[in-house]
C-alpha cells in the first residue's frame, strides 16, 4: 500500500484555488482506499490540532482512484497530512517524510504561503467562452478589390494545396459576425493576419501590419468593434518561436553574416547563411527553411516580441493571444509575455499550443490554458475511430482533469478539430465498426459535440465543422468556407447551437465540477454529473447501436421524474438522434444518442 500512494506539495496535488483555500489531491492505487481524509491546521499550530476532512473521490484512470479536498485556509499558511483507510481495515499516515502506519513518522506536507501573485487567475469570461477558430484565407471574401492575381474561385468541392488563395479576408469575417452570433460563438481565434507570403500566414514577414490581402488596420479594428458589439472576444494568433524568412532581422543575417547585429536573434550554424538544399540555420519543423527559428532567450529578441503583444492588445482592443508552438520556446520568455499581458488586463486571455501534457506550463506564471489536443485524440478514439470503448474512455477524461489544475482546465481550449488536423467527421467516417460506420458517422461526431459542449474547458468550433465540412490533413483541412446551403448538414448545425444554447443557458455546463456518473462499458455508454450548489446537469452519451435505459441515480436520491429538464431540441430531453422517450422514471437514450437533463439543487 505505501508504494500506491502518491502526493506532492505542487500543482496539480497542491495548488490555492484563492487567497484562502488550497486544494489537496491524492492518488491512490485503485480500489485500494475505503477512505481518504485530510487533516489540516495553521503550520504555526500545535501538531496534533489538525482538522479531519473526508476528501472526495472524483475518478479513476486505469490504475489509479483521485481524491481531493479544499482546504481553508484562513491565514494563508498550511500544514496538512492524510489518513488512508483500506478495505482491509489498515490505516496509512501519509506526509512529507513517508507512508507510515504511525503519524509520527510520516510528518506533515506544508504549503509555506498563498502569495497572491502565484494563484493561477483566468480571465472570468473564459468559462463562459465558446471559441470559434478561421482561417482567414479561407472563411470568406467580402473584398474583392484586395484579392491578389493567385486568388482562384470559391469552391469547397476542389482540394487545396499548399499554395492555394482563396481571397478570404476580414471584411468578409466581418460580413459574417451574424452567422457567428446565430450560432451562440462569443469568442473568435484567428490564425495569423500579419504580413506573410504564405496562405497561413505562419512565416510572418511584419508583426506590425495587417497582410493587404487580408485588409487594412482600419479594416481590422473595425473587426474587433463590430465583434465586440456582437458580444464576441478576438484572440490572434502569435508565432514567437519562428519569424519568415524575409523578416528584417533575418534577412540582416543573410546579408551580412557574422557581422549583422541580429545574428544572435537566430541559431545559425556556420555563416554564410544557406537555405538551398538544406539550411544551416535552426527552423521550425523539420528544416522549413521560410521558418527560421528566433533564439527567445535574446535580450533583444524578448524586448522585441513583448513590444508586438503589447502593440495589438493597445492599438486595437484585442482580447488576447494564442501562442503558436508554446513548447519550444523557453519559459522565461513565456512568464514574461504573461507579465506584460497581464500588467495591462488581468482579463487578457493567453493560450499556448500543446500537442502533449502542457502541466509545467499551467501552473499560473505562463499560460491560462491550452489547445488540448489531448482531449481530441481521446475523442477520436472513442467516437471516431471507436477503437476504446466507455470504461477506457472515462479513464482518460479523468486523468486529462486531474494532471492540471482546476483553473487551467477550465481554460483548455476543448477541440475536436483544427487547421492541422483532419476534419473531425472525417474521421468519423473512415474509422467505426461494421458495415454502416459511414452512416453513423454524423450521429457520432454530433455525440462528440455534445460531450464538448457540456464539459469543462473553452469548446472550441473549427470554421465549417458546424456545416458538416469534411477534409484530411493539412491542406484539405483548409477548404473553403461551405457557405452553399445545399453543401451543409442541418442535424450537425442543430446539434451545436442546441448544446451551444444549453451551455450557456445553465451554470452547471460552465462553472460545474465534473464527476463520472456511471460507465455501460457493454453498451459503450456513460454519463457524468456537472453540479454547482443550484444545480446538477446529467450528461448521458450513448456511443452503441442500443438503446439503453438510464440509471435513477439522480442527486439527492430524487427520481429523474423530479427533475427539471432541459430542453435543447424536444422540450423535453435534449437529443441527438430522436424525441427522448420514458420507460418508468428512466429515460431511454437512443443508439447514438445523447441526452441532457438538469436538477435544481435549491
Amino acid at each position: 500500500m505505501p508504494s500506491s500512494i502518491h502526493h506532492v506539495s505542487e500543482p496539480p496535488y497542491a495548488y490555492p484555488l484563492d487567497e484562502l483555500r488550497l486544494k489537496v489531491r491524492l492518488k491512490v492505487k485503485r480500489g485500494s482506499a475505503a477512505s481518504c481524509e485530510a487533516l489540516y491546521a495553521d503550520r504555526y499550530d500545535s501538531p496534533g490540532s489538525e482538522w479531519p476532512v473526508l476528501m472526495e473521490k472524483v475518478g479513476n484512470d486505469r490504475y489509479s482512484d483521485y481524491y481531493e479536498a479544499v482546504l481553508p485556509a484562513l491565514k494563508r499558511k498550511v500544514r496538512y497530512l492524510f489518513l488512508v483507510r483500506t478495505h482491509a481495515g489498515e490505516s496509512h499516515w501519509v506526509g512529507e517524510r513517508c507512508v507510515s502506519t504511525q503519524r509520527e513518522l510520516a510528518g506533515s506536507f506544508q504549503f509555506p504561503y498563498i502569495c497572491r501573485n502565484e494563484v493561477h487567475a483566468i480571465p472570468a469570461w473564459a468559462t463562459q467562452a465558446v471559441f470559434y477558430q478561421i482561417f482567414p484565407d479561407r472563411f470568406h471574401n467580402g473584398d474583392p478589390s484586395i484579392n491578389t492575381a493567385q486568388v482562384q474561385p470559391w469552391n469547397s468541392d476542389v482540394p487545396p494545396t499548399p499554395l492555394s488563395e482563396y481571397g478570404g479576408d476580414l471584411q468578409g469575417i466581418i460580413d459574417k459576425l451574424d452567422h457567428l452570433a446565430e450560432l451562440g460563438i462569443n469568442a473568435v481565434y484567428l490564425n495569423p493576419i500579419f504580413r506573410s507570403p504564405s496562405n497561413h500566414k505562419y512565416n510572418t514577414t511584419n508583426y506590425y501590419e495587417i497582410d493587404p490581402a487580408f485588409g487594412s488596420m482600419d479594416t481590422f479594428k473595425q473587426f474587433v468593434k463590430q465583434a465586440h458589439e456582437h458580444g464576441i472576444r478576438v484572440v490572434l494568433d502569435a508565432v514567437f518561436n519562428h519569424s519568415g524568412d524575409e523578416f528584417f532581422a533575418f534577412e540582416d543575417v543573410v546579408s551580412n553574416g557574422e557581422n549583422s547585429k541580429y545574428r544572435d536573434w537566430y541559431y545559425i550554424d556556420s555563416f554564410p547563411v544557406v537555405k538551398h538544399p538544406v539550411p544551416n540555420y535552426e527552423t521550425f519543423g523539420n528544416a522549413e527553411r521560410s521558418m527560421p527559428k528566433l533564439n527567445t532567450a535574446s535580450p533583444a529578441v524578448v524586448d522585441y516580441f513583448l513590444d508586438v503583444a503589447e502593440y495589438w492588445i493597445r492599438e486595437t482592443g484585442i482580447d488576447g493571444w494564442r501562442l503558436d508552438v508554446a513548447n519550444e520556446i523557453d519559459q522565461r520568455f513565456w512568464r514574461l509575455l504573461r507579465e506584460r499581458v497581464k500588467g495591462i488586463d488581468s482579463e487578457l486571455l493567453l493560450v499556448g499550443e500543446f500537442m502533449h501534457d502542457a502541466a509545467p506550463w499551467l501552473r499560473g506564471d505562463q499560460f491560462d490554458g491550452v489547445m488540448n489536443y489531448l482531449f481530441r485524440e481521446a475523442a477520436l478514439d472513442f467516437f471516431a475511430r471507436q477503437t476504446i470503448g466507455a470504461e477506457a474512455f472515462t479513464e482518460l477524461l479523468v486523468g486529462l482533469q486531474v494532471r492540471y489544475t482546476e483553473q487551467a482546465y477550465a481554460a483548455m481550449m476543448q477541440l475536436l478539430g483544427s487547421h492541422d488536423t483532419e476534419r473531425f467527421l472525417t474521421a468519423c467516417r473512415n474509422g467505426g465498426r461494421g458495415w454502416n460506420k459511414r452512416e453513423t458517422a454524423a450521429a457520432r461526431m454530433q455525440l462528440a459535440i455534445c460531450l464538448q459542449m457540456a464539459m469543462p474547458g473553452m469548446p472550441v468550433v473549427y470554421y465549417g465543422d458546424e456545416f458538416g465540412m469534411e477534409g484530411d490533413n493539412d491542406p484539405d483541412c483548409r477548404k473553403p468556407m461551405a457557405w452553399e446551403e445545399h453543401a451543409q448538414d442541418q442535424g450537425i448545425l442543430g446539434t451545436y447551437r442546441s448544446m451551444i444554447a444549453l451551455r450557456k443557458q445553465y451554470a452547471s455546463l460552465t462553472s460545474g465540477d465534473m464527476r463520472i456518473w456511471f460507465v455501460d462499458e457493454a453498451n459503450n455508454a456513460f454519463g457524468f454529473i456537472r453540479r454547482t450548489p443550484e444545480e446538477a446537469a446529467f450528461v448521458i452519451i450513448n456511443n452503441g447501436f442500443n438503446a439503453i435505459r438510464v440509471p435513477n441515480l439522480l442527486a439527492g436520491g430524487a427520481a429523474i421524474s423530479d427533475a427539471k429538464v432541459s430542453d435543447g431540441i424536444t422540450g423535453e430531453i435534449y437529443t441527438t438522434t430522436a424525441a427522448g422517450e420514458w420507460a418508468g422514471n428512466e429515460p431511454v437514450v437512443a443508439p447514438f444518442g445523447c441526452i441532457v437533463l438538469i436538477q435544481s439543487l435549491t
